[in-house]
């Protein structure tokens, strides 16, 4: 009785959370199915235990009984409230810490219930074999489970816990500075040694320290870039995120400029507008904020950037991703207007994924692309030579500089840089906050 009212109970938090998530962000109602998945193993795992943790004493027994279902309290419980407020009007720091502590708790989860799953597949079996070999039916419970298994997948559990609430303490704002040098063969002397920084997936909105913001501008102009390149992604949900961090991004300082275009989340897709102009409105606004900045956004244009006789371009596009959940808004033809092909050609395009699918096969011109988006999955593995990250069964470029030789031409390259922010978990374990310096060398001009 008790497991039909708890699976009663989950299909219903389940329907509300698909409500929730299609009214107030519509762009995440495309994840119920892999929380639906989580819910599924995390209550498949708590009846694996229910017996044991029944048998404690009670004063233990309900301090694990409330600790085991925190969190899906915490789920259903900000449900309710966000009914009542809308998510993106509650603390900043609230919001984020609330949604990584879920996060956290059935992400580690899922290495014990997935090997719980595969130890009963082994007994079911060797069920249908005993069954097959004797002709008679015997016991499921005569098989026990095994522990190896269990251990493993309850160790694998724990360690992953832990890393991920050291990536939310500590990993979230350590910072790296990741120095790239490129040579361009063409680029004009005047830009020799030509030093650019990338910021990207700032993400505002899960920002809970405007000092550690504070850190991350001041390790940026301590690198006395010439230009600022920012790729996108500004925003959580709308530009009620930029509160309160204006004179922070104020502070960034490049005598050549700083140019910026716009990410998935910078157009407010991301959240249920009362109505079309709201949501326009919103639009305008950040359109403002990047002016009152003094950073020039690039909408499918570009700017022309001289010293003396020479001149390079500075290209912007506006989003473009490979599958259709994200907008597909890029103008390479119109962004190009003006250019001429006499110019070394830098291009701003947040999804990596248009450098891979557009750029360098029809526009040969464009000599950097500049990205971000991916995070490196926030999560993963860059030693010893050895790069892993989850990020790499989604996006063929996910972190790093990355070429396309062409024969009998200049080669392209492409720069994903790993963000400076996070979105949905509020931390980094192995794939940490990026600041990149980039030095363009070269000394002969393009004929």
């Amino acid at each position: 009785m008790r497991k039909t009212i708890l699976f009663l109970l989950s299909g219903g938090v389940l329907v509300a959370i698909y409500i929730v998530l299609l009214v107030a962000f519509p762009k995440n109602a495309a994840l119920l199915p892999f929380l639906f998945i989580l819910l599924l193993l995390d209550g498949y795992l708590w009846f694996s235990v229910e017996k044991k943790v029944f048998s404690l004493a009670p004063g233990l027994k309900y301090l694990i009984l409330g600790l085991y279902w925190l969190p899906f309290m915490l789920m259903v419980s900000s449900i309710i409230t966000g009914m009542v407020i809308p998510y993106v009007d509650w603390n900043i720091a609230f919001r984020t810490y609330l949604t990584g502590f879920i996060l956290v708790f059935y992400v580690a989860r899922f290495f014990p219930a997935l090997f719980l799953l595969i130890a009963d597949v082994i007994r079911l079996l060797q069920l249908g074999i005993a069954s097959f070999q004797y002709g008679k039916e015997v016991s499921f419970a005569y098989y026990r489970r095994n522990k190896a298994l269990l251990i493993s997948g309850w160790t694998l559990g724990t360690v992953l816990f832990i890393l991920l609430l050291y990536g939310m303490v500590i990993g979230n704002y350590d910072f790296r500075v990741k120095r790239v040098e490129i040579n361009l063969p063409e680029l004009p002397s005047s830009f020799n040694n030509l030093r650019i920084v990338q910021l990207s997936d700032i993400h505002l909105g899960s920002w809970t320290s405007a000092e550690k913001l504070k850190e991350a501008v001041d390790i940026v102009n301590s690198l006395k870039p010439d230009l600022i390149f920012f790729t996108g992604d500004l925003l959580d949900y709308c530009t009620k995120d930029v509160d309160g961090f204006k004179p922070i991004l104020a502070e960034l300082s490049a005598p050549d400029g700083i140019f910026a275009i716009l990410g998935n989340h910078d157009y407010g897709d991301y959240v249920r507008w009362a109505s079309a102009e709201e949501k326009r409105m919103d639009h305008l606004e950040l359109f403002n904020y990047y002016n009152s900045l003094g950073w020039k956004l690039l909408l499918n244009e570009n700017s022309i950037l001289v010293r003396g006789k020479d001149s390079i371009a500075i290209i912007g596009v506006e989003n473009w991703g490979s599958t259709r959940r994200f907008q597909r808004f890029a103008n390479m033809d119109k962004a190009l207007r003006g250019v001429g092909n006499g110019k070394v050609q830098l291009l701003l395009s947040h999804d990596p994924s248009y450098w891979d699918k557009v750029i360098r096969k029809n526009y040969k011109n464009i000599d950097i692309t500049f990205s971000g988006h991916t995070h490196g999955f926030q999560f993963g593995f860059e030693c010893f030579g050895i790069r892993w990250s989850p990020a790499q069964y989604m996006y063929k470029e996910w972190a790093g500089l990355y070429s396309n030789p062409v024969k009998d031409s200049h080669p392209q390259y492409l720069y994903v840089n790993r963000g400076l922010g996070s979105i949905g978990y509020p931390g980094r374990v192995g794939i940490f906050p990026e600041i990149t310096l980039i030095i363009l060398h070269g000394s002969i001009s393009r004929s």
